[in-house]
Formats: structure tokens, C-alpha cells, sequence
């Protein structure tokens, strides 16, 4: 049945392509550039050669401490007509830095820096999680179009299909054991990903020549600027504790501009938690508790990652002073990429999703 046009003005239904959000890649960019025109070269030159200058030490003789002018200005000029902080984020180290490197569509990354093949499996097994979540993001589309008309089994089919889509993103998260060597990526790649706030090493962050004559602070590329659980989370209806949910909300600053009104659509659409519960449909009520279960395994066995990849890598560190590896700032132990005390944050989101849960009434 044809929804009335009067409907339509009040309530819109959503579609992914108003957010430019890919039906096969998700928040993924599609086709990302690995070249960018000729006036770019000096940078591409840098980036293409980044790991080599950085292990040779040859980086601060093409680039100062502080951010020179010539960077600084177009950074922050490109940054801001992408809507985006000048710093390394998730978009730029996943969603826009994929590519297929033959026919057969093995993955590679465009630009890398110092961590080898571990960086290179970080980054691409991350890729792997953004994929796994498309019929996740998808199926958002559909519950919340299937609440506006309604349709009870429409609904039903997108919850069943978000929580296989959860689960199949921990499965993909699985990968970094295969891939990723704890010790680089704590002695390595996690430095690059650091930033500039809430980073003791850095406390008054970093100078953008031409910008700025104070340092500016902004946090490093993390999980958390991923649009996927924040779009879960919404959906879901899942309330997380004052500080985590500031940090968070903080980290969608970091996103995409049409990504974050992605979110920010999910969170002002009708609450999917009133439908259930005032549906009195235990199918919707199982399979959305079945949803939420998953999304707090996913968390749990995300916070068994970092506990590996930080934590018992910091202990390994400690003790093996003699390590072929550099010894990172000890004030970055046991904090995360964006700048959190990294276990604390993942328990209380894992704990606020399982409160998540309904009960029958009666």
C-alpha cells in the first residue's frame, strides 16, 4: 500500500543516498583516489614515501615540528571544506585510504606510514569491519521506514538482518589477530594515531603555522569516529554514562558532515524501544533484545582486543627494555588513540548497552 503523500511531508522516509552513504560500501568511499592532481605532488611525495622518511629520520628536514605555513594553511583550508578537523582521522586512515590491488580485488592501503605489514592489516582489517556493517546500516534504513508505515514484518527482517550484521562485524574484528602484531602496534602504529588532546605527551598541542600562533588541540584517529556504532547506538536506543557519551559526541566532530546527519537522523527518528514495547509483539521485543545482546558482544570482545593491543602489550613493553622496538612516551600508557582511559570508557559502553534490554511487561 502506497504511503499518503501527507505522511510523507510529516515524517520522510530515509534513504542512504541523502547521506552519501554507499549501498555496497557503506561509509566506505566507493572508489577512493590513490593520485591527486599535479599541483598536489610536493605532498603526494611526502605521503607516498612517508614510512621511509620517518625510519631513516629524514621527516623533520622536509617537515618542521611545527606544522610549517605551507602545509598548515592548505590542511586546514581542505579540512574545513570537508567539515573535517586537520588531523588524521578515521575517514582519512580508512574510508578514503582502501584500493583493490589486482583483478582478483586484494586489498591494499593508498597511503601508508611506519608499522609495516601490521599497519597495513590494522587499516584494512578495519575496512573489513566498515563493510561487514552495510547490511547493518541498511537494515536502519529499513526498520526506520518500516515504523513510519508500519510494517511489523519489515521490522522484524531488519532487526533479524542488524544483529547477523553486528555479529559478522566482531567476526571481522577478529582478523587483527591474523594481521596485527601487538607489540608494533603499541610501540608503533598507536603513536601515529595519538593526536594532540587529551595527550600527555603533547599538552598544549600542536603550532599550525599561518593559522593559529597558539597550538591547537585535536584527538587522534579512533574506533570511535566510526559512524557504525553511533548509528547502533541511536537506533537502538542505547544511553551511555554522562562522561562516555560527552567523549563520544565529541568524536562525531571527527566524522564526515553527511555521516554525522546520518546519526543525528536515526536519533530524531520515532523510538524504535516505544515501538516494541507498545507493539506488545514479542518477535520484535526478542529480536530486538537479540540486537542489542550482539552489539555488547561486540564491545566485549572489543575490549578483549585493546586489552591485548594496550594493555598486556604496555606490560611486554616494560620488561623487554632491551627490544628491538622504540619505547613510546610513557605518557600515552593505557590511553586510547582519542585520547580516553581506554578500558574504563569500554566497559561502561558495554555495561550501558546490556541496560539497554526490554522486559516483557507481563
Amino acid at each position: 500500500m502506497e504511503p499518503q503523500s501527507q505522511d510523507l511531508k510529516t515524517a520522510p522516509f530515509l534513504t542512504l543516498g541523502r547521506f552519501h552513504i554507499s549501498e555496497d560500501y557503506g561509509f566506505l568511499l566507493p572508489s577512493p583516489l590513490r593520485e591527486l592532481p599535479g599541483h598536489y605532488s610536493p605532498w603526494m611525495e611526502i605521503a607516498n614515501r612517508l614510512p621511509q622518511l620517518i625510519e631513516s629520520r629524514q621527516l623533520r628536514a622536509q617537515v618542521n615540528e611545527i606544522l610549517p605555513r605551507n602545509l598548515a594553511l592548505p590542511f586546514v583550508e581542505v579540512s574545513r571544506n570537508l567539515g573535517l578537523p586537520p588531523i588524521l582521522v578515521h575517514s582519512d586512515l580508512v574510508l578514503a585510504n582502501w584500493t583493490t590491488r589486482n583483478p582478483g580485488g586484494n586489498l591494499d592501503t593508498i597511503v601508508s606510514f611506519p608499522g609495516g605489514e601490521s599497519l597495513r592489516g590494522f587499516v584494512l582489517v578495519t575496512v573489513l569491519v566498515e563493510k561487514a556493517a552495510v547490511p547493518g546500516i541498511k537494515a536502519l534504513v529499513q526498520a526506520v521506514n518500516a515504523i513510519l508505515q508500519p510494517s511489523p514484518d519489515s521490522l522484524l527482517q531488519a532487526l533479524q538482518q542488524l544483529r547477523v550484521s553486528i555479529q559478522d562485524i566482531t567476526g571481522a574484528l577478529g582478523q587483527m589477530h591474523d594481521y596485527v602484531d601487538p607489540d608494533i602496534f603499541y610501540a608503533v602504529i598507536r603513536i601515529f594515531l595519538s593526536g594532540w588532546k587529551d595527550n600527555p605527551a603533547l599538552p598544549v598541542g600542536l603550532v599550525y603555522e599561518g593559522v593559529s600562533k597558539e597550538p591547537l588541540s585535536y584527538s587522534g584517529g579512533s574506533a570511535a569516529q566510526s559512524t557504525i556504532l553511533h548509528a547502533f547506538d541511536e537506533f537502538l536506543g542505547v544511553r551511555h554514562s554522562k562522561e562516555s557519551a560527552d567523549f563520544l559526541y565529541r568524536m562525531r566532530d571527527y566524522m564526515p558532515p553527511s555521516h554525522r546527519a546520518f546519526v543525528e537522523e536515526i536519533r530524531l527518528a520515532p523510538s524504535l524501544r516505544t515501538h516494541v514495547l507498545s507493539s506488545g509483539n514479542r518477535q520484535l521485543l526478542t529480536a530486538y533484545n537479540q540486537c542489542v545482546e550482539s552489539l555488547a558482544a561486540l564491545r566485549t570482545y572489543h575490549l578483549a582486543l585493546v586489552t591485548k593491543y594496550l594493555i598486556t602489550a604496555a606490560s611486554k613493553a616494560k620488561a623487554q627494555r632491551t627490544s628491538h622496538l622504540p619505547r613510546p612516551p610513557q605518557a600515552l600508557e593505557e590511553r586510547g588513540t582519542g585520547g580516553t582511559a581506554v578500558v574504563s570508557f569500554l566497559k561502561s559502553v558495554r555495561d550501558k548497552t546490556l541496560e539497554a534490554l526490554l522486559h516483557p511487561s507481563g
